[in-house]
């Protein structure tokens, strides 16, 4: 495998009720059109040494299949609302490429074993307006299995993701967010209680 594709996510997230009606996206400035919604199924299996090495460290490592990202990934610690997504191609099994274990050795060289599953029905919809893609809407529906402790934990989420047309300045990106979050809030979601559905599917 070559280096991985390289991005930096930023995002936010937030909890929602199972019969949660989706958000009204008028009033967005710059959003006029959004699409309709396309269903991913995700399955995601994540790793880690024994002692949880990486995510003490904020990292996470999976092998996801479905969706338009379908691959290994490697997430880096959260700065803000951004963190560093690597990505290479699904390989064709389990067994933890090279190129990932080269780039996850600044944090360990131990052996990395299953951690959790994370199962996604995934509706996504893109806000878009002259110039592109925003920002894109995740409605997730998600069954999550801690594999070590044979735990299973349901909840949905969303996510909003600033797309190749968000503001690239930072007070253009607050206000989007700010009008994101009067839409979201006002459909009756929460701010996040955890930041991760990895997090979260370990009771964290």
């Amino acid at each position: 495998m070559t280096e991985g594709a390289r991005t930096v996510e930023v995002e936010r997230k937030y909890d929602v009720d199972a019969g949660t009606p989706l958000p009204a996206w008028t009033g967005i400035t710059g959003v006029d059109a959004v699409s309709p919604g396309e269903l991913r199924d995700l399955d995601a299996r994540y790793f880690d040494t024994e002692d949880a090495v990486l995510a003490r460290a904020g990292v996470a490592v999976r092998r996801r299949t479905g969706g338009t990202d379908a691959g290994w990934h490697i997430k880096g610690p959260r700065e803000g609302d951004g963190r560093l997504e690597i990505a290479w191609p699904l390989s064709d099994d389990d067994t933890i490429p090279d190129a990932v274990a080269d780039t996850l050795a600044p944090w360990t060289t131990a052996p990395l074993t299953p951690l959790a599953r994370i199962e996604n029905s995934r509706t996504a919809y893109l806000l878009t307006g002259p110039e592109g893609v925003i920002a894109e809407f995740v409605d997730d529906r998600v069954r999550a299995t801690d594999l070590r402790q044979s735990v299973q934990r349901e909840w949905r989420e969303w996510e909003i993701e600033l797309g190749p047309a968000a503001p690239a300045d930072e007070a253009g990106r607050d206000a989007l967010f700010a009008a994101v979050e009067a839409a979201v809030f006002a459909a009756g979601a929460r701010a996040a209680a955890s930041d991760s559905k990895l997090a979260r599917a370990l009771g964290h």
